[in-house]
């Protein structure tokens, strides 16, 4: 059950709804945005492509490991309490991302940014859950998820366009803009509400959960340029899986764990935790990754990188709708199969285009953002229906922690595998004037769009082979993809294609991990 602690005006829900779609306005566009602005802070900065990546890295990490935690704390201490200091703090971390003078300071505030925005990505969305009821509420969270996807199309094309007028550090005074909005309209109308339940935060669960995020990850991010046999990796990569294990073993014992790990027992949540992880790798990833592409290896200004990257997520705005719509005649399982399918045929047209053709380019980009668009419209919906209602925030945590976490772990992996794939084509087309340790550190400058480094750390080679070798790395990685991709749609058809139609029959599990009677 949950307590309202003060009641909301009779035309409040409207604000609270404006407040929390800003929110998910602005957490998108952070993302997005540091992946345009990436290139340009290189070479303000003069950085390392080690600390390139944490420039997205950082943020992924603590806002997906925290979320768990947040979801608690918001059902515990109050949504809307948590969502003012969430809002508040990523405000003010966004000014000072402006004024950053060196890229360690950068990479920072850009992981305490993502805390801010676990506190009120998972308080917001359990707040709008007590707010609305029956075809409210999915009207409610269908506007939010139209939202997200909007910050997602435009993120980019507004991210090109501050940088080429403004520069960079426009980009986070827009957020903090928004984030102030948000809070005009959150603080005023907003009630605050909590569970009835007493549930602690699970402080082991969630320590050992990080550290196996943060050492996983930096293992990753390492690996590329020292190697996977290196002592400093294969330390790393020990020390995330004895988190694992411990993180399996105090959730087991816990009393009120920040994640019920008995609820993997159920083929319906599996299934669920994997739509996200499908859509990381067929979607996700290339929000990051081709911008530097169009960027930083072919020389594309950043406003018209931003205008190509909505083929990519400008079917966000539409086919999420079109998903829910769809369940009326076909299950939701079957439309997030058929969905991977087609993002897959996406990914593998891409990876055939030829250099300078942009309108295969843009129609690849235009099929994947459609195939994905469809678990994308329904995984939100999905997730709601696996704990009941007064443990919303713990459902939000659960799920969001899920996708974003995935989205770290799996940005981190693409980016060693590209990397990789390039160092091997370089050691086969230049092997005469590279050292293996050159070829993965100008492959290590490629993947982060640092041609410009990369160029004057080889004199001997030129940019047309350089940008060739980038190319084919790139081409396989797509295959690749696109292959994890079909794997995606038999798994989401084999846990989730009984599923039914909008409002799935499949009834919700309870926190004991047992169905609930309806």
């Amino acid at each position: 059950m949950t307590t309202p602690l003060q009641t909301s005006p009779a035309n409040g829900k409207q604000a609270i709804l404006m407040a929390i779609c800003l929110a998910a306005l602005v957490l998108p566009m952070s993302f997005t945005g540091g992946s345009v602005a990436t290139p340009f802070i290189g070479r303000t900065f003069d950085a390392t492509p080690q600390d390139l990546a944490w420039i997205t890295n950082a943020f992924m990490l603590s806002f997906g490991s925290l979320l768990m935690a947040s979801g608690t704390l918001a059902d515990r201490y109050g949504r809307k309490r948590l969502f003012t200091w969430g809002m508040s703090l990523f405000m003010v971390v966004s000014v000072l991302l402006a004024s950053v003078q060196n890229i360690f300071w950068l990479d920072t505030l850009r992981a305490a940014q993502g805390v801010a925005a676990a506190a009120a990505l998972s308080s917001g969305t359990a707040a709008l859950a007590q707010e609305f009821e029956g075809h409210a509420r999915t009207r409610a969270f269908s506007l939010l998820g139209t939202t997200f996807g909007v910050g997602l199309a435009f993120g980019p094309l507004l991210s090109g366009v501050l940088i080429e007028h403004l520069g960079w550090r426009a980009i986070f005074l827009s957020t903090a803009l928004i984030a102030g909005l948000s809070l005009i309209f959150a603080i005023p109308r907003m009630r605050e509400s909590r569970s009835d339940h007493e549930h602690g935060l699970d402080v082991t669960g969630l320590l050992t959960f990080s550290g196996m995020l943060v050492a996983f990850t930096i293992a990753v991010i390492l690996a590329p340029e020292q190697g996977w046999s290196d002592p400093i990796t294969l330390c790393l990569l020990a020390i995330a899986a004895t988190f694992l294990l411990l993180f399996i073993v105090v959730e087991n014992r816990a009393s009120a764990p920040v994640l019920d790990l008995a609820l993997f027992r159920f083929p319906r949540f599996i299934g669920v935790q994997i739509l996200p992880i499908g859509t990381c790798y067929c979607y996700i990833v290339l929000i990051v990754l081709l911008p530097f592409r169009f960027i930083g290896v072919e020389g594309s200004s950043a406003s018209e990188a931003g205008l190509i990257m909505m083929a990519l997520s400008g079917p966000m705005l539409v086919v999420p709708l079109i998903a829910a719509f769809l369940t009326r005649w076909f299950s939701a399982g079957l439309l997030c199969g058929i969905g991977f399918l087609i993002a897959a045929a996406g990914l593998y047209w891409l990876s055939t285009e030829m250099v300078g053709n942009r309108f295969q380019i843009i129609a690849a980009m235009l099929l994947i953002g459609i195939g994905t668009g469809l678990p994308w419209g329904l995984m939100d919906g999905l997730a709601i229906s696996v704990v009941p209602k007064e443990r919303a925030g713990m459902a939000a945590g659960i799920f969001n922690t899920t996708r974003v976490a995935s989205e770290g772990v799996a940005l981190a992996i693409t980016l060693a595998v590209l990397a990789a794939l390039i160092a091997h084509q370089l050691g086969d087309r230049v092997s005469h004037s590279l050292t293996p340790g050159e070829c993965r550190s100008i492959a290590q400058r490629l993947v982060m769009g640092d041609m410009a480094h990369a160029v004057t750390s080889v004199e001997q080679v030129s940019v047309g082979v350089l940008r060739a070798c980038y190319l084919a790395g790139f081409n396989t990685l797509l295959q690749i993809l696109s292959v994890f991709s079909v794997f995606s749609a038999a798994a989401a058809l084999m846990f989730l294609g009984r599923l039914g139609s909008t409002n799935p029959k499949a009834q919700p599990i309870t926190e004991r991990g047992s169905h609930s009677p309806n």
